[in-house]
Order: structure tokens, then sequence, then C-alpha cells
């Protein structure tokens, strides 16, 4: 399978280095588009093909994600509209607010066709292998659809979703990175109050979160089965969650996911 990217920004340059690093596709198998050619040098060096020519790479792809910021979206897809064959390519268009309907019809040749078309919203975790992915089919088939949930499963975990929750998946998920690693950056600077050097309170955090997801993942419990075991009565703990939230914890990050889609 030919995979192309066209933009290699902060989300295709991590969906590109998600794709090189998981090891399913053959790096020539990639290909990356984008007007600057610095870059491009990145994945150059490890074997994609790589061109400044959107439609050269668009021809390329059996698959072709389309990762640009929303209002660049339509003039990327007319662009490389004419260079497609719609018999065999899927298009995924990774932009946040951009709506399928309007996809399709910027794709739509002469004959009132329209390729294989999904959205999908990854987080930039995907360079990690570790993102949350939500796809939407747009006029994909469920084959389709298959096959390109499969690709982002090896970067991670996916949810096959409505367009209706894509916003709130995006708010969730991508979104959410930023707010983890507010917490993250919160709990270093409290563990230097501590006592702790910095880099050292950074390392205690974040093997803690890991440790807390990793736990979750594990044996799927809800968050509160899991406090209760370390919450012993009239402990630190409990102190430490009850000053927390008289500070609003719960309800700052609830209003600040609500926040992020104008609510």
């Amino acid at each position: 399978m030919n995979i192309s990217i066209i933009g290699a920004g902060a989300m295709g340059g991590a969906t590109a280095r998600g794709l090189l690093k998981c090891g399913a596709y053959s790096p020539d198998a990639i290909t990356v588009a984008d007007p600057t050619v610095a870059k491009l040098e990145e994945f150059a060096a490890r074997g994609a093909q790589t061109t400044t020519d959107n439609a050269v790479a668009a021809s390329r792809g059996d698959v072709v994600m389309v990762v640009v910021k929303p209002w660049l979206v339509q003039s990327v897809l007319e662009g490389i509209k004419p260079a497609m064959d719609y018999s065999r390519q899927t298009v995924v268009v990774i932009a946040a607010g951009v709506a399928g309907s309007q996809v399709a019809d910027w794709m739509r040749d002469g004959q009132g066709r329209t390729p294989r078309l999904l959205l999908a919203i990854p987080n930039i975790a995907i360079a990690e292998l570790s993102s949350m992915t939500f796809i939407v089919p747009v006029t994909a088939t469920e084959a389709d659809t298959e096959t390109v949930t499969a690709i982002f499963d090896r970067m991670g975990s996916t949810i096959v979703t409505e367009e209706r929750l894509l916003a709130a998946g995006t708010t969730l998920a991508s979104c959410g990175i930023a707010y983890a690693m507010r917490y993250v950056r919160a709990a270093s600077e409290g563990g230097v109050e501590l006592g702790f050097r910095a880099d050292d309170a950074k390392k205690i955090v974040l093997q803690t979160v890991k440790g807390a997801v990793d736990l979750l993942m594990a044996n799927g419990n809800h968050p509160e089965a899991e406090i209760d075991k370390v919450t012993t009565p009239g402990g630190v703990t409990i102190r430490g969650l009850n000053e927390m939230e008289h500070a609003g914890f719960t309800s700052a990050v609830i209003r600040g996911l609500k926040a992020g889609l104008g609510k």
C-alpha cells in the first residue's frame, strides 16, 4: 500500500513520523508533500519519497491524507483532484471543523463522482504511536473504513464515530494533549516547591501519569475504583484530592473541555 501525506506541518509531520516508525510500511511507500523543502528533509533522510508538488504526491497514493489548515483544505483538494484516480484511491482529510459534505462537494468531478472519503482527527502523539484518532466515513465503504482504521490503529487507538461527535473528540483528545501536559507542568512545578530538582520532578510526574494510564488500560476499572485503593481514611491522598476539588479541579477540567466547543 502506498500512502501519501500532503502537508508536513505539526500534524502532517507527526503522522509521517508515526507511519515511518510503526514499521508496517516500506519507507519508499510513503510520500510526503509540502511547499517548504526544509520540512521534507527529515523524511527524505528516512527513506520516504518527498515532493513540493501536491498533485505528484496525490497520484502516488492508494490512501491520500490531506493534512493542512482548515482554510487551505478546499484549494488543496481542488488542486489534486485532476491527478487522482477515483476508482482506486481513498482520501482522508485531517483538518478540524471541515464538514464531510463540503469535502465531498470539493472533490466531486464533472461526472458527479467522488473518491472514497473519510475525515480523521488524530493527535500529535501519533508520532510516538500513541494517538487517539477519530475516524468518520463520508463516502467510504465499510471496507475502505476498515483499511484506514487499520493504518491509524498502528499508530495508537481509533474510534469510528459520527461526524456530530468529531468536534467533541477533538476537544477531548487533541486539545486534551495540551490539557494533560498542563497538568504535568503544574505537578512538576509543585514537585520543585516540595524540594525536588526540576528534571527529577518532571521524571516523577511523567512516570506517575504513565502508571495511572497503564493501570486503567490494563484492568478497565473506573478511575474512582483505583483512587479508592490509595485513599486511606484520614490520609494524605484524600486530603490532597479534597483540596484540589475545593479549588474546582473537576469543574475546571469540564469547563475547559466545553469551552473548546464554544459552550
